[in-house]
């Protein structure tokens, strides 16, 4: 419904800006995009914004945590944070719970990834980076964080561990697995770790 009114109010916007503009010369677009202090990269950027639809992703917070959220618009992923507290030796790993449980929408999985400020500053990191969510489970998030530095450290509730990334993924449900004698060479052959120099 709420997209519907969206688009209710873009052609109503349309229609003033035509009555508006009746009386300009509508063959020369540029004068009239410069008479109204806009170009057309701001334009495209506009419109592509207005008919783009949003992905939703749900999602249940059993945690004192603040909400997830994405710090810039532009992020890739959002912060993933501790529901509890940890203390990790060097070397050690363990499963941290986050308190949030996700609905991954269809054709989606989450990924799980390390924070590089974590990384580059502690050493710390996710084990199996990066963490695969399918969209059908449904249970609460949990990071496999691993302490590769020398040092203790401890991991308190509400401290970002990791970030998910919600990503298109090609599913099990559109993919047929073919068995066959041998598979059809290609130009890199079995060129495999280092093939392409360092």
């Amino acid at each position: 419904m709420g997209k519907l009114k969206e688009m209710r109010d873009a052609m109503k916007a349309l229609k003033d800006l035509q009555s508006n503009f009746s009386g300009m010369d509508l063959n020369n677009p540029q004068k009239l995009l410069d008479s109204m202090d806009l170009d057309m990269d701001k334009l495209n950027e506009m419109f592509t914004e207005q008919t783009t639809p949003k992905t939703i992703l749900r999602y249940s917070l059993k945690s004192v945590n603040k909400e997830p959220e994405y710090a810039y618009q532009t992020d890739s992923g959002f912060d993933l944070r501790a529901n509890e507290k940890v203390t990790l030796g060097p070397l050690e790993r363990s499963l941290v719970s986050t308190g949030l449980f996700l609905d991954i929408p269809e054709g989606f999985e989450v990924q799980v990834r390390p924070k590089s400020g974590l990384a580059i500053k502690k050493g710390l990191s996710v084990v199996n980076t990066p963490g695969t969510v399918d969209e059908g489970y449904t249970g609460e998030i949990k990071v496999i964080l691993i302490n590769l530095s020398n040092e203790t450290h401890i991991i308190e509730v509400g401290d970002k561990i990791a970030q998910a990334v919600l990503s298109p993924v090609m599913s099990g449900r559109y993919v047929d697995l073919q068995r066959v004698l041998n598979v059809d060479d290609k130009d890199r052959g079995d060129n495999g770790f280092g093939s392409t120099g360092n």
